[in-house]
């Protein structure tokens, strides 16, 4: 028989230190789940260790000599994690911590077998972290640039509802309908994107390469007479092109810098929020995107215990809209003073009636995070079809708008070699 030392927590979230006499650790863990406690660590008490020789132990387990490592491994950390594998990462902890395997212990297996460095690296840090006595939560906050406020805030509500795997399973639920919608609008702007770039290429191929070659036998062919209009027309436009290309390329390029440089001054950064939220062809797209985001977070963090006030103070800063995170802020302040959450909504000029009266029945009747929920599922439905149709609508357009480009420069050469329009050699017109 071998004497464990454990930790716990209870349904309550309450933390409970203990040891127990058995004879393998697997019997430890079964007896403190018939006790109805959730085990955060379970190590041998024959042998205490300080919290540097257990991060050198844990290190050396994973291959890794301490004498290279003299900071923790959050440190400096520079890696970058997209969010589809930390959505994964997420996914399967949660389903490791369901199967009633222990935190710590689902944290090595899932390094033991995780491929990417940079999230290899943030497993061992946390699982360094929660080995030296630390909470999950803190081990998160450890790696502010990959865990977000969002994801650390529902880890710490599920902490302390004693929860934990399904606040897991809700943000990877959340993570993966973010995923998919801005998966759904990259894969929708491909195409148009794709177009544009080829009649880009094509304009360019003949304004710059082969326009200057009929120039030179138009030349020859009117021995000095002028061109017909058109023409000249498209043979200038070249001309200006061929000339002043690179001038033309470094305006491009400072308008560029200049565009973003005046996006991060606040003032500049308001008004192209306004504009997306406001513009005649996208405008409804990106506040039904706003619109599913503000409910979809609000939601999610409610449901998994977050307080209301909590909540709000994390969306607000999720927008990544600054009208609508001043929205929510009015929000946040109206909870504040006791007030209703429909209010500012009702006023933004962004919900629609319809929304607002959802959320309003919603608070009334106890039932706010479904309902917000609801409507997120609505709008996420509402952007698959605005998506579908702009895409649509968008192919035939580009498809004439290159067709006309291309069409205009032909017409603009073969107009000039139309026999009737051409002298000939006895200085008579035609044929």
């Amino acid at each position: 028989m071998s004497i464990y030392a454990f930790s716990a927590v209870d349904s309550q979230g309450k933390e409970t230190k203990g040891t127990l006499r058995v004879a393998t650790q697997a019997e430890a863990l079964q007896r403190i789940k018939e006790m109805g406690f959730f085990p955060t660590k379970i190590s041998p008490a024959a042998e205490p260790l300080s919290v540097a020789q257990r991060a050198d132990r844990h290190l050396a387990r994973l291959g890794v000599k301490s004498k290279a490592i003299t900071h923790p491994p959050a440190a400096g950390f520079k890696g970058r994690i997209k969010p589809k594998r930390l959505t994964v990462f997420t996914r399967q902890l949660a389903t490791l911590l369901e199967a009633g395997m222990p935190l710590l212990r689902s944290l090595r297996l899932l390094h033991e077998q995780e491929t990417h460095l940079p999230l290899k690296k943030v497993i061992a840090g946390l699982s360094l972290a929660i080995e030296g006595g630390g909470t999950f939560s803190e081990a998160l906050g450890q790696y502010p640039k990959v865990f977000d406020r969002l994801y650390l805030n529902m880890i710490k509500a599920g902490e302390l509802g004693g929860m934990l795997e399904t606040c897991l399973q809700r943000l990877a639920d959340f993570m993966e309908r973010t995923q998919k919608i801005k998966g759904k609008i990259r894969a929708a702007m491909f195409y148009p994107a794709a177009v544009l770039t080829v009649a880009a290429g094509v304009m360019t191929l003949m304004t710059v390469f082969i326009i200057p070659r009929f120039k030179e036998v138009f030349a020859g062919l009117y021995g000095g007479r002028s061109l017909p209009a058109f023409t000249q027309f498209v043979l200038n436009i070249s001309d200006a092109i061929r000339s002043h290309f690179l001038l033309g390329a470094g305006l491009a390029v400072t308008g560029y810098f200049l565009l973003a440089a005046i996006g991060r001054t606040q003032w500049g950064r308001r008004a192209f929020d306004l504009s997306k939220l406001k513009a005649p062809v996208f405008g409804p797209l990106f506040r039904k995107l706003a619109i599913s985001r503000f409910t979809r977070t609000l939601g999610t963090l409610i449901t998994s215990g977050v307080p209301i006030l909590q909540a709000l103070n994390i969306v607000r800063e999720a927008t990544g809209n600054v009208i609508m995170g001043r929205l929510v802020g009015e929000v946040h302040d109206n909870v504040k003073q006791g007030e209703s959450i429909v209010g500012p909504l009702r006023n933004s000029g962004i919900f629609p009636v319809m929304v607002a009266g959802m959320v309003d029945v919603g608070e009334q009747t106890g039932a706010l995070p479904e309902m917000l929920n609801r409507v997120a599922d609505n709008y996420d439905e509402e952007v698959d079809n605005s998506v579908a149709a702009m895409t649509s609508l968008l192919e035939p357009v580009l498809i004439v708008f290159l067709g006309v480009v291309v069409g205009t420069i032909v017409v603009a050469l073969f107009l000039a070699i139309i026999p009737q329009d051409m002298p000939n050699s006895n200085g008579d017109m035609g044929m």
